[in-house]
């Protein structure tokens, strides 16, 4: 069985204030953590790939082999995937972050979903946004 990971990322007016957010599930849909941080100033895609960066540290931080992970993003997932080309140097950078971040897994896999089935990872980037915004 593989643990599940749900990410998000999103920046307001784009590019603008950025946060990303992620739930982190075991093999029986219980909640083993989730992340909500504000990242400064990015784009949406920007957002999307740091939210999954950050969700595959905090799956290795709790020793987790086999994570399935969703994402709203269509670009992301077809980039980390192999099948579109990454033509922004910005992009590539986090790219090769992941890339490096799925070897310490034993099967890692990236899969698109709609933006509905994505609404905890969601919340959790307009609360850290929100919160950074009001501070």
């Amino acid at each position: 069985m593989s643990h599940k990971l749900y990410t998000d990322g999103g920046a307001r007016n784009n590019p603008g204030p950025a946060g990303i957010g992620g739930v982190l599930f075991d093999d029986d849909n219980k909640l083993i953590a989730e992340l909500s941080e504000y990242i400064g100033e990015g784009t949406n895609n920007q957002a999307e790939y740091e939210a999954i960066i950050a969700g595959l540290k905090l799956a290795i931080e709790h020793k987790i082999k086999k994570l399935d992970c969703y994402l709203d993003s269509k670009l992301v997932v077809e980039q980390v995937n192999k099948n579109w080309k990454i033509k922004e140097p910005h992009l590539q950078k986090l790219f090769v972050q992941v890339w490096n971040l799925t070897h310490k897994f034993d099967k890692v896999s990236f899969n698109h979903i709609r933006r509905e089935k994505n609404t905890q990872a969601d919340t959790l980037v307009n609360k850290a946004l929100d919160k950074q915004l009001k501070s």
